[in-house]
């Protein structure tokens, strides 16, 4: 049976992925970034279209649900630059979000991450292909325990990929506990995010060797530590035989995140010196078609 991967525009084979930009934001909304909306189609255009230029092939979007995704511009964005767009569900934390916009959905959050994965986001017909979830600093606070539950409970049912935020690259062990441990998700079927920014090589030697993918994402952030940190950070892992869960991403989050082209234009280059490009295409291309790719079902 091919592995799949679910796009904007319908069901692909993991293989054709191609070069992948594994954590990034086309659009993006939240009142902890007032003014600072990712929210023009135009400039989500010229991102994607510099983003293909440079050899790019896929995008996937972790803008989980009430966060101005941007689902009805997402699969005309896929066709006019002919880049493949994966969309999310799922929930951030609380912060993200007015409290009235998350009581109504708390106590069907496993609904609505399967609706939006098997049916569609709203009236717009675009299917998600992964749950983003997202913990808390150095925890696993309540909502992060109810969201990542949910999210659980969607994975069994369909299949799809459970995408991370660790706040500050922080509580990789106490996330793995939970998805993988209590609720019984394969540790390959996680993606942890933002593991860059806590510098921490015995944490991420440790959530490699729990079998997770290791999300390296946020270039050109030097508050975050990732950029002169990254090329040692990665090759310590390669070194160590974990070169197959590694991936890049761009996250762009605010206007001026240099993002997807700079992944590609200044990043890759410079990961390619140290890393070689065995690694580097392992990173952007083979591992993202095995960490995005749609697992089997559980009988329920």
């Amino acid at each position: 049976m091919v592995a799949t991967v679910r796009t904007v525009l319908g069901d692909v084979p993991a293989g054709d992925l191609g070069v992948c930009d594994a954590h990034d934001h086309l659009f993006l909304r939240s009142p902890l970034l007032p003014g600072q909306e990712l929210a023009d189609p135009e400039d989500a255009a010229q991102r994607l279209g510099s983003f293909a230029e440079l050899g790019g092939c896929t995008v996937v979007q972790w803008t989980p649900y009430g966060m101005g995704r941007g689902a009805g511009s997402l699969a005309g964005l896929s066709r006019s630059t002919g880049v493949h767009v994966v969309a999310a569900t799922g929930l951030h934390q609380a912060a993200h979000y007015p409290p009235a916009r998350l009581a109504p959905i708390r106590d069907g959050l496993a609904s609505l991450f399967v609706a939006e994965l098997t049916e569609g986001i709203g009236s717009t017909g675009v299917r998600a292909g992964l749950i983003k979830v997202a913990g808390a600093f150095h925890a696993v606070d309540a909502h992060a325990r109810l969201t990542m539950t949910a999210a659980a409970e969607a994975h069994h049912r369909t299949g799809a990929p459970i995408a991370v935020h660790l706040e500050l690259g922080s509580a990789a062990g106490d996330v793995l506990d939970l998805l993988c441990g209590e609720l019984d998700v394969a540790p390959q079927r996680v993606v942890l995010g933002h593991l860059g920014r806590s510098p921490d090589g015995t944490m991420q030697r440790e959530a490699a060797r729990a079998g997770a993918f290791l999300a390296f994402d946020g270039p050109s952030r030097a508050h975050h530590a990732t950029d002169w940190r990254l090329p040692e950070e990665l090759a310590a892992l390669a070194e160590a035989g974990f070169g197959g869960q590694l991936l890049l991403g761009g996250d762009t989050t605010v206007p001026e995140t240099p993002g997807m082209p700079y992944l590609l234009r200044r990043l890759r280059p410079r990961l390619e010196k140290v890393l070689g490009a065995q690694v580097m295409a392992a990173a952007l291309i083979d591992n993202p078609a095995r960490a995005f790719a749609f697992g089997p079902v559980r009988d329920t």
